[in-house]
Formats: C-alpha cells, sequence, structure tokens
C-alpha cells in the first residue's frame, strides 16, 4: 500500500511555469494583508519538489519586479495595497450586504463587514479587487478612506456616569454609537436626537459621535415626524436666512414685465386641488372661439421668475429638490412666502404663469398649441370634491366649462390608452388626524373623473412642452434638456408576474409588439378591476416596471407611451421644473444650449432626492399604521398575502390596506424558505405553500413604534 502511494506520488505532474502563477496570485488575492517567505507560498499553491519550490522563489521576484508583489522584509512578500488600487462610493447596507459602486460606474463590488474599516454610505474609498464569490460577484476590500461623508444618525440616548450610547434602530448600522459627555450638547437621557459621527477607527467597536439636534420625547409626534425625515438626510425646519431672502421679494407685477406677457386676466380660469392644498401651481382657462373650436389654457406658476438661478433660494430648493409629503404635514422646497403666496395661483389675484395653450376640436384633436409667459386671475378655487359634484349632477358654478373640459378629458385619455398607454389606478391609504396627528380613521383616495380631468391636461402639457424641444427640425443641432423617462419593463420580472396572476385566472403577455405588451397589461388590469385581488396584481406589476427618473437622455416614456415626456407643471414643488421652465425660456428665446454634464448631474440629484422623500413618505405612512394598529391589539382581521421575504410573510388587511408580518420564526409547524421565483413561501417538512395573493385570518400580535414595525399572528389561512 505505501508503496503504492510512493509510486503515485512519483507519477505527480510537475506544475508548469503558467500554473504557477496562477495559483500564486490567487493565494495573494485571497490574502492581501498577509507576509509570507517562498516556503509558505510554496505549502499554499501545493508546490512540493525542490525545483517547484526554487520556480516559485523566482516567480515571487518577478512579480516583485511587475510590482503584483513587494518586500516588507528581505524574503517576504505581500500583495503590493498600491497596484490595482481603485477608487469607488461605498454603501453600507444591513446585515453586512456592503458594497462600492466604482468611480466612473461599473458593476457593484461586494465587500464583507472585516473588510470594509468601518466605511459608512457615501464615503470615498480605496479599494482592492479580491477573487470572485461562489455567486461570481465582484468581491473588494476597502484599503483606505479618502474622504467620509456626513453621517447623521437618529436614536434614543442612554446616558451613563462616564459615557452615553446613542441607541438607534438603523438597518445599516449594527451597533450603538458612543457619545462623549461634553458632546451631550444639553441632551438628556431618553431624549431623541440627531447624532453625527465623528470618528470610527478599524479597531473600535462602536463609532464615536455628537449629539447636533435634540429631537424631543419619543413617540410625540412632532418628535416622530421630524425624526423619519433626519433619518433620510432630509431638513425639516426651513434656514431662517432664506426665509428672510423671501420676504424681501415684491409682491407687485411691474406693469412693463405685465405688457410681455399674454394676457388671460379676463378669461374664465380656475384651480382644482385637494381640499386641504395650500399651494396652488397649475390653473385651467377655457374659452370658445369664434371658429367653434375651444381653447384650454394650461397655466403653470412662474416660480422662475421669483427664483433666479444661484440666488440663496434657488441653492436652497436645489438641495432640497422636492417637497416631502409627510401623512400629517409638507415639508415644502420653497419658502412659505412664494409657495403658499408669491407663487401660489390664488383666486382673485393677478399671478404670472407659463402656460402651455392649445386650441382644440370638438374630438380633442390639437388644432395648434403655443407655449407663452402669460399673466391670470383666477374666479375660483375649486376642491376635487366640490368638481366631482358638479360633475355628477350636472348643476353648480361652471358646470358648463368643468363638462366641457371632462369632456376633452374623457377622449384624450382613451386616445392616449388606445396609443399604449398603461391604465395604473392604485388605491391610496389616507389617515384622519386628530389635533395631537394621533390616526383616527383610515379613508381610500379616489382617482375619479375631476382628477382625471386635471391629471390629462397635466400630461398633455408635459408632452407638448417635451415635444416642443426635443423635436428637432433636419439641420438643426439638438439642445439639453430635463426629459421624464421611463424604460422598458424588465423581461424576467415580466415572466415571474404572468406565472403568479396565471394562478389567479389572469393571462399576461410577455412577448410581442410594444402595443400588444401594454394592451395585455391593461387587459389584466381592467379585469381586475373592484376584484378583492386587484391592488395585489396593480403593485406586483408596477414593482416589475423599470422607475421613472430625469435625465437629458431621453428614451420616452413606457408607461404613458409618450415618445417625448417632462415635467413642466409643478414648479413649487418639484426642482426639475423650474429648471424646464428656465430652458423654455432660454431656448424659446433663441438661446444656446446648456452644458449636458451639468444638467444631467442636476437631473441625477433630483431622481436621487425624489427616491429620498418617497421612502420617508413610506416610513410616515408605517408609523401611522402602527399607531393605528396599536390601539387595536388582539383584534382579528380577514386579509391578504401582500408580500414575502426571507423573514417572514406581510398581510394587508382587508378592511383598512394597512400591512403588517407574520415573522417565519412564529411559525412552529414547520420550517418555511422563500421561493422569490414563485412569490411563495415553502414549508421544508410539510410542503405546504403561503403564496401572494392568499386569503388569511390574522390577529395583531405585536407593534414596536421604534421601528415601526407590526407583527401579526396567524389564525387561519382561509
Amino acid at each position: 500500500m505505501s508503496m503504492n502511494k510512493k509510486s503515485k506520488g512519483k507519477e505527480r505532474k510537475r506544475l508548469t511555469k503558467s500554473e504557477m502563477i496562477k495559483r500564486i496570485e490567487k493565494f495573494f488575492n485571497e490574502r492581501p494583508s498577509n507576509i509570507y517567505n517562498y516556503k509558505q507560498v510554496s505549502r499554499g499553491i501545493d508546490a512540493k519538489t525542490e525545483p517547484e519550490k526554487c520556480e516559485v522563489a523566482r516567480i515571487l521576484q518577478q512579480m516583485c519586479s511587475d510590482k503584483f508583489l513587494c518586500e516588507p522584509d528581505p524574503g517576504r512578500y505581500r500583495r503590493n495595497p498600491k497596484k490595482d488600487l481603485r477608487e469607488g462610493t461605498f454603501q453600507r447596507k444591513g446585515h453586512g450586504g456592503h458594497f462600492i459602486i466604482p468611480e466612473g460606474g461599473g458593476e457593484p463590488i461586494a465587500v464583507k463587514e472585516e473588510d470594509s474599516l468601518h466605511a459608512l454610505t457615501g464615503d470615498k474609498v480605496e479599494y482592492v479587487l479580491l477573487t470572485k464569490r461562489r455567486r461570481h460577484d465582484l468581491e473588494g476590500r476597502v484599503s483606505g478612506i479618502k474622504e467620509r461623508a456626513e453621517h447623521t444618525f437618529v436614536g434614543v440616548l442612554e446616558v451613563k456616569k462616564h459615557y452615553a450610547f446613542l441607541v438607534t434602530n438603523n438597518r445599516v448600522l449594527d451597533c450603538d454609537i458612543y457619545i462623549p459627555l461634553d458632546k451631550l450638547h444639553g441632551a438628556l437621557d431618553g431624549d431623541k436626537v440627531v447624532t453625527r459621527i465623528t470618528s470610527w477607527e478599524p479597531w473600535e467597536n462602536n463609532p464615536v459621535g455628537e449629539v447636533v439636534d435634540k429631537l424631543g420625547t419619543p413617540g410625540e409626534n412632532n418628535t416622530e415626524m421630524h425624526a423619519i425625515l433626519a433619518e433620510f438626510g432630509l431638513p425639516y425646519r426651513y434656514p431662517q436666512k432664506v426665509e428672510e431672502a423671501a420676504d424681501k421679494i415684491s409682491d407687485e407685477l411691474p406693469a412693463d414685465e405685465i405688457a410681455r406677457r399674454e394676457d388671460f386676466r379676463g378669461v374664465t380660469t380656475f384651480t382644482i386641488d385637494p381640499k386641504d392644498a395650500k399651494d396652488f401651481d397649475d390653473a385651467l382657462s377655457i374659452r370658445r372661439l369664434d371658429n367653434g373650436n375651444t381653447e384650454v389654457g394650461v397655466h403653470i406658476a412662474d416660480v422662475s421668475y421669483y427664483v433666479k438661478p444661484d440666488s440663496i433660494i434657488d441653492k436652497e430648493a436645489y438641495q432640497r429638490a422636492t417637497s416631502v409629503y409627510l401623512v400629517d404635514r409638507t415639508i415644502p422646497m420653497l419658502p412659505e412666502r412664494l409657495c403658499n403666496e408669491l407663487c401660489s395661483l390664488r383666486p382673485d389675484e393677478e399671478k404670472f404663469c407659463f402656460s402651455a395653450i392649445f386650441e382644440m376640436n370638438d374630438d380633442a384633436d390639437i388644432v395648434s398649441s403655443r407655449i407663452k409667459r402669460c399673466v391670470i386671475r383666477s374666479d375660483r378655487r375649486f376642491a376635487y370634491e366640490e368638481v366631482q359634484e358638479i360633475l355628477e349632477k350636472g348643476e353648480g358654478e361652471y358646470v358648463t366649462e368643468l363638462s366641457k373640459l371632462n369632456d376633452l378629458a374623457h377622449k384624450l385619455r382613451k386616445r392616449r390608452f388606445s396609443h399604449g398607454s398603461i391604465d395604473f389606478d392604485r388605491c391610496e391609504v389616507r389617515f384622519d388626524i386628530d389635533e395631537n396627528g394621533k390616526p383616527v380613521s383610515v379613508y381610500f383616495k379616489e382617482s375619479k373623473d375631476a382628477n382625471k380631468l386635471i391629471e390629462e391636461f397635466m400630461l398633455l402639457a408635459n408632452r407638448t412642452v417635451a415635444e416642443a424641444i426635443g423635436k428637432v427640425p433636419k439641420g438643426k443641432a439638438k439642445k439639453s434638456f430635463v426629459y421624464r423617462v421611463h424604460d422598458l419593463p424588465d423581461t424576467e420580472k415580466m415572466n415571474d408576474v404572468s406565472k403568479f396572476v396565471r394562478r389567479l385566472g389572469y393571462t399576461l403577455k410577455t412577448d410581442g409588439t410594444r402595443n400588444q405588451l401594454t394592451e395585455s397589461i391593461n387587459s389584466m388590469l381592467h379585469k381586475a378591476k373592484e376584484k378583492p385581488e386587484e391592488n395585489l396584481i396593480s403593485t406586483i406589476t408596477i414593482r416589475a416596471m423599470a422607475k421613472a427618473v430625469y435625465t437629458t437622455k431621453n428614451i420616452g416614456h413606457y408607461g404613458l407611451a409618450f415618445a417625448y415626456y417632462t415635467h413642466f407643471t409643478s414648479p413649487i414643488r418639484r426642482y426639475p421644473d423650474v429648471m424646464v421652465h428656465r430652458l423654455l425660456e432660454r431656448y424659446l428665446a433663441g438661446g444656446r444650449s446648456v452644458n449636458q454634464k451639468k444638467l444631467e448631474e442636476i437631473c441625477q440629484h433630483s431622481s436621487d432626492m425624489e427616491m429620498t422623500a418617497a421612502n420617508a413618505e413610506r416610513a410616515s405612512i408605517k408609523y401611522k399604521q402602527a399607531e393605528f394598529l396599536g390601539d387595536r391589539l388582539g383584534m382579528e382581521y380577514d386579509g391578504t398575502i401582500s408580500g414575502i421575504n426571507k423573514f417572514g410573510i406581510y398581510v394587508e388587511i382587508d378592511e383598512n390596506k394597512c400591512e403588517g408580518m407574520i415573522p417565519f420564526r412564529d411559525f412552529d409547524d414547520d420550517f418555511y424558505e422563500f421561493d422569490e421565483k414563485n412569490y411563495c413561501a415553502r414549508g421544508r417538512s410539510t410542503h405546504k405553500i403561503y403564496r401572494l395573493g392568499d386569503p388569511m385570518k390574522i390577529r395583531i400580535a405585536r407593534v414596536n413604534m421604534e421601528k415601526r414595525q407590526v407583527d401579526f399572528a396567524l389564525i387561519e389561512k382561509r
């Protein structure tokens, strides 16, 4: 037996030089910080014979000459930290799933916690690439932090005799923040505060920070709403200097400026907004023309007249990029003086507007259009509910004008869908809030004819403005512009949606022409109308879609089926609309194209801030849902499975659309695994399946207000 082994050893194929080089590279890539001599490397790559070991020694010297390795001590080698050193931006995620976005773009680089050097989201880092993981993802190791981003975290203070800690529920930070007593700045034990991280050395278990703002007592409504804003890096108060600058702006409309504008002050004009709105940034005018056609003016608050580029107000608006709508409040992009007074198209006040004006026949065909700066005087401020009642009853103020606009809107809408626009019409949950911010009841926001009337004319104006700049005659150069684009849906995700809806009795095409696909989506959504699964089907279809973003690179808007689309109609609450107004003014006057790279940066920032604001809005809804259900502990409800992940099953209560989770750890009949492709959880032993859309009966089991989390207990699968 031993002779056989010995003879087999002699027969072992000798390593080639190229194979040795590959093995040595892999050896050092997996151990970039460690130092080895040639004997240790030889053992590591299974080079056993003396000739092979001598070859290893020669290769190591050559690799030093090539700068792949360095020689800290004679005869001892390590991976050269300066070789292939790259730069990128760090993104810290919960449960150690960190990654680096390479500078200049490219595939994200996965980073383990032990290789992160405690880098935080937004930090500019240097890193080296390691070998690929089993999943073939790129993996890296942070070798240095070049520039720290500003990092603030929200939590509750625990103050001890000699030190303090911030206890935070932030999912990306798995530890508390140490705060020296001289850095509390007046905050006390139990306060909810905002803390800035000042340092986090690689050898320290906890980051060090200081209190930068005291939010108040946990559980109080203002404290919690400000905490949500601070958690997402959004401002919760307006800078005094910016408000003072706005207060100095005159409310007089100069006669020479009025003379330069088209005058609509004598034309029937009104606004239609939510009943609690304070900023009215769009108005409609309507008049019958001598030729029998109808002229409709879409008049948009002329924010760019008041907010000049690079002014203190403009810089603040750019940073915010959008107004933020929490459950119980609006955090405006512009100071109150502008958004609620000077720019707001209030009734019986003369206002400057940027307008898209349309001549339309009775079939809603656009005979002609023009884009002009105008002056208007709104005759009436309507709430959606008032207009809906007038349309339904066929009587009331301006019934003739409203009925005509509604008729035209219906025809525009029908034509839009015939051209491939997708008919998403989701139910939105709203809370009735008492004077203390406590949710007392739930209602559902429905989109009726009054809402759709306004929506249709805003879409028309946005498309027309985009076409005016984007459609370039032959021989003319394109000019840089801000587009609102929506890419094609992900084919694989749509295949998953198709498989899922098939179980519910629906069909969805995933191949064919663009029009065939959208017709199939609309057919499915139409068949699901007013069915228990309507909201679920709409939700998972939306999730399969790409996100709409701002960019200078126009690819069209898939969901609307528009080749050209922008945002022009809400400059009081969206910075891209302000940019569009400025570009329109420049280009309509024959001005040269602006710098595309700089404009693209503004677009990217606006898209990022839009997503951040949406996340904060969702967090405020989750908080109010938790608060609402916290008063209903132990109560039982019918619900529907609305989501599944590796931690548990989400159930939406049918009665109030509030959502909670049944954690897998609470299932005592089996161990359940998440099947992402098939939208289900499957028992390992029993093979019992819980699918998206399954009806459930649940009980409110636990509510954690700090985490904005509700846990349900399963009573039965209905």
